[in-house]
């Protein structure tokens, strides 16, 4: 179905072309599309240009340039300036939970005693349309306390009086939203995302003594902080609410990124409230943008953990540039899902879950993430034993910590080895996790771990990596092309064995395991995976 509409009194013209979703229709109305088309209007040829600007980084990098401090913005990281306070709901952020917008885990999530809840538009959700608008149903619900659900079983769920506070990630700048256009080009998925969750809640959050709080992702420079800045600026003016009102954690989850942290914080320093180390999509952009080194080729992403050195320095970075600008310096995420059938699984996991924490609380992390509630708990006490009845530790200053450049871009793992075990992994979770995305579930729980998007790119990365430079397996065998595939025909049938038939047959797998080829093997790297999966997504799946 193509829905036509069109704006009135000079506001910018739009285009649906697929139907709303009748759950949603209370939601995505006219005025908030004509919203989001003003600011595609606005903003979207300068997000052109900024992604323009990473294919020429891209190519800088691959001739040799090495990334660097900025000398033109020295005096941004030698100046003596602090971000705005926190407003009074996010002082405190000890333990926050991440999960999509489905309506049940939202529930739960905001339940869960967490003190922030992250809807997560980007990683952990297919976009598919439905997906899409459905989400701005559920969070329009969960800010007026209106969530609710009777499940298939007759079970019922609701929120609690006290809940988690709720922040917002929309999906990255180079993803766009197919089902708006505006002249005849999709809108951009940010601006969709981030102009409908403004626009049908700001206005109710802060009479509610809370505010629009929101996590942007896969920035990698301080450009694409100023432009959501900018963003931020004209939206607090278009809709009539005071400037400041919107406040934003920045993912550091990129390796440039990591060289720009004083200057991101200063872009956004009347909205921000921190940074966060995004570990998993970290890792992915260091291999993604040094991929075409021979010195820079990665071990098994099980060896890569965040006590290599590369790790340690960009997150010990992290804290002390936070905390010198007042700001929070969130840590890394807890994916594992506790078993309910095995007890030697969970009591292996929560040991390394609660050495993470603590590493992170005793390093001076404000706060952590984790997918799964029963990880509330544990997170929470171990910094509960740091902090005390303090909100933060941004007094913690960590002006013992010294970084430079070669500390940020020298990959050495120690002990790190390439195995056969290691290739199939990245094989297998990421022909899982592709079926999961391309039937609409973007949040795949593989082997007792949450997994979104960015362990499929770390999986196919390394495989692209490996293959392109002929890396050698601990055995001595070359990874090449031929052996990645025989790989993937071998996990594929595991998994139809593992599944049975029918399953295998209503699932993606087959179309998974085709795309994981495209994106792992392909002769020039795609530089992010859920671009041409989001063309199959709204196809239909013929096995």
């Amino acid at each position: 179905m193509l829905s036509f509409h069109r704006g009135k009194d000079g506001s910018v013209a739009y285009e649906l072309t697929t139907a709303i979703p009748t759950e949603a229709q209370s939601v995505i109305s006219d005025a908030a599309l004509a919203f989001v088309a003003e600011l595609h209007n606005r903003f979207d040829a300068t997000r052109r240009t900024l992604l323009a600007d990473r294919i020429e980084r891209q190519t800088a990098l691959d001739a040799g340039d090495m990334p660097d401090f900025l000398d033109a913005t020295a005096h941004v990281r030698d100046g003596d300036w602090t971000v705005s306070p926190p407003p009074g709901d996010l002082e405190d952020r000890r333990c926050e939970i991440t999960g999509p917008c489905d309506r049940k885990m939202m529930i739960n999530a905001l339940n869960s005693g967490a003190r922030v809840f992250m809807a997560d538009l980007e990683d952990s959700m297919s976009p598919t349309w439905e997906n899409v608008t459905i989400a701005q149903r559920n969070l329009f619900d969960a800010v007026r306390r209106d969530l609710e659900l009777t499940d298939h079983r007759g079970k019922q769920y609701s929120l609690n009086d006290n809940v988690a506070t709720l922040m917002v990630r929309p999906r990255g700048w180079h993803l766009t939203e197919k089902h708006m256009m505006v002249d005849g080009e999709p809108v951009s998925a940010s601006l969709f995302d981030f102009g409908m969750t403004l626009f049908n809640n700001a206005k109710r959050l802060l009479a509610d003594g809370s505010g629009p709080y929101f996590y942007l992702p896969k920035l990698e420079n301080h450009w694409e902080a100023r432009l959501w800045n900018d963003v931020f600026v004209f939206a607090q003016d278009h809709l009539g609410i005071p400037h400041g009102s919107i406040k934003a954690t920045v993912l550091i989850e990129t390796i440039l990124a990591s060289f720009e942290m004083d200057e991101i914080l200063y872009e956004l320093r009347e909205h921000s409230v921190g940074l966060n180390a995004g570990r998993w999509d970290y890792i992915f952009s260091a291999i993604k943008k040094f991929r075409n080194r021979p010195d820079s080729v990665f071990p098994d992403r099980g060896d890569i953990g965040m006590t290599v050195p590369f790790m340690h320095a960009y997150t010990e970075l992290l804290i002390a540039t936070c905390h010198k600008r007042g700001a929070h310096a969130m840590g890394g995420m807890s994916a594992f899902i506790p078993s309910r059938r095995d007890e030697r699984i969970n009591t292996r996991a929560f040991a390394k879950v609660r050495e993470d924490k603590e590493r992170e609380a005793k390093a001076g992390h404000d706060g952590t993430w984790v997918a799964h509630p029963d990880l509330v708990g544990i997170a929470t006490e171990i910094f509960d034993s740091v902090l005390g009845s303090k909100p933060n530790q941004i007094d913690n200053q960590r002006n013992d910590v010294r970084v430079n450049q070669q500390d940020l871009i020298t990959f050495d793992v120690p002990r790190g080895a390439i195995t056969e075990r290691g290739v199939r992994i990245n094989v297998d979770v990421a022909i899982r996790y592709l079926a999961s995305w391309l039937t609409g579930n973007g949040a795949a729980a593989i082997y007792n771990l949450m997994e979104d998007a960015a362990t499929a790119e770390i999986s196919r990365s390394q495989l692209w990596q490996w293959t392109a430079h002929g890396a050698s397996l601990a055995d001595g065998r070359t990874i090449t092309r031929d052996l990645v595939r025989s790989f993937a025909d071998e996990e594929l049938e595991n998994i139809r064995t593992e599944v049975g038939d029918d399953v295998f047959a209503q699932g993606r797998f087959v179309q998974a395991a085709q795309l994981l080829n495209t994106v792992a093997l392909a002769t020039d790297f795609p530089e992010f995976l859920t671009l041409p999966a989001y063309e199959l997504l709204d196809s239909e799946y013929v096995h």
